[in-house]
């Protein structure tokens, strides 16, 4: 089944009492048992549901993996990935990636003793001088977030295999008609299902998925002790998004080609960061592993002005400022007082995100109007 059909069909079957086509929401807490321990596979609903169960098929089909979870949010799932850790081990991650990704690694679990390595992974060959016998997890966002870099997870899952390490890799940015890090050797996906996957900016959740059934088992079973699970409305909505996931990324990317073309082109502006550029720095790594490069695009203002990046999101119209990505909408933000607020700003810079980058999240809207927007707000600079 090729990935156009999973996003509807895969993994999903007609409700078996009513013939329904979509999976109804069972918005219940409890199920009736004959007997004592004895029932129809449902018991409790933080536990399992079957609307829940349903998107946690439908997440394992178009990520070509066996299993799927979903969560309350993102950082729920991220949540449950490091708590497989225990005090002492290290994780080594890169150093760009969404802010509250860094502000759970380093404000929550490294008060219990997980020690954090953020390196820059462009060049895989950097991350073996920090493995040790400690290192139990590499977290891999690709592209990264916000400043579009491009890491070979395939060379990375090498190295990952080769110390019997956990490699996750955070799939938001791509999602899986882009990129299927299991098949490049990931053990486990995660995606902020808010974003793309849902598609609409109506939701909040998370996924996780993988192959291995031990690992799935360790992962549900801290799911379901910890209790980070989504509703089954929000598990309805999400199963709903992704069916039409393979239409709206053909518009993400093309619109987005488009407007990283238009900026590149544009005499006020200094950088573009998009992974579709012939100069960008990976960027065959990029065409090797993806199918397309996105609809995520991140530059800078000749002049490197933060009251120049203001002005741009103050003023466009049809971009919103808000916070979050991979709606229908067109949205952008200044991640350094937004997304990225809770990384400290000697830090952020390091990796490119100064107080004057801007990033966009490419809508699926007509693409005449969403550049004459950009450039009527690039005039006012």
């Amino acid at each position: 089944m090729k990935f156009n059909t999973k996003t509807i069909h895969g993994n999903q079957q007609h409700d078996p009492s009513t013939g329904a086509v979509m999976p109804p929401i069972y918005q219940t807490s409890t199920y009736a048992q004959t007997s004592p321990g004895n029932h129809k596979g449902y018991e409790y609903s933080r536990t399992t549901n079957p609307t829940r169960t349903a998107l946690e098929n439908a997440l394992a089909s178009i990520e070509n993996g066996k299993f799927g979870l979903a969560f309350g949010s993102g950082l729920a799932a991220i949540d449950c990935v490091i708590k497989l850790l225990n005090p002492g081990d290290e994780v080594i991650s890169t150093n760009d990636l969404y802010g509250g990704s860094y502000r759970i690694f380093t404000k929550i679990f490294e008060n219990y003793g997980i020690k954090f390595h953020f390196i820059g992974m462009e060049n895989t060959e950097s991350i073996e001088s920090y493995i040790s016998d400690k290192t139990k997890l590499i977290w891999v966002e690709t592209p990264t977030n916000p400043m579009m870099n491009i890491i070979d997870i395939e060379a990375v899952s090498k190295i990952s295999n080769k110390h019997q390490i956990l490699l996750a890799v955070d799939n938001t940015f791509a999602t899986p008609y882009l990129q299927n890090p299991l098949d490049l050797g990931a053990d486990i996906v995660m995606h902020s299902a808010t974003k793309y996957l849902g598609g609409h900016s109506d939701v909040v959740m998370g996924a996780l998925i993988v192959n291995d059934k031990e690992l799935a088992d360790k992962l549900h079973f801290i799911q379901n002790s910890c209790g980070a699970i989504c509703g089954p409305m929000d598990s309805f909505l999400v199963l709903r998004g992704i069916k039409t996931l393979h239409v709206r990324m053909q518009r993400h990317c093309e619109n987005g080609k488009a407007v990283a073309e238009f900026l590149a082109k544009h005499p006020k502006i200094e950088n573009v960061y998009w992974p579709g550029f012939k100069n960008h720095p990976n960027h065959e790594i990029a065409k090797k592993q993806m199918s397309d490069f996105g609809g995520m695009v991140s530059f800078v203002s000749k002049g490197n002005k933060i009251e120049d990046a203001y002005k741009i999101v103050e003023n466009l119209k049809i971009f919103t400022l808000a916070e979050s990505l991979g709606g229908v909408e067109s949205l952008s933000g200044h991640p350094a007082s937004m997304t990225h607020a809770s990384i400290p700003k000697a830090i952020r810079e390091k990796t490119g995100i100064v107080d004057s980058l801007v990033r966009l999240s490419v809508g699926i809207e007509d693409i005449d109007d969403l550049i004459a927007d950009l450039d009527n707000a690039l005039r006012l600079i």
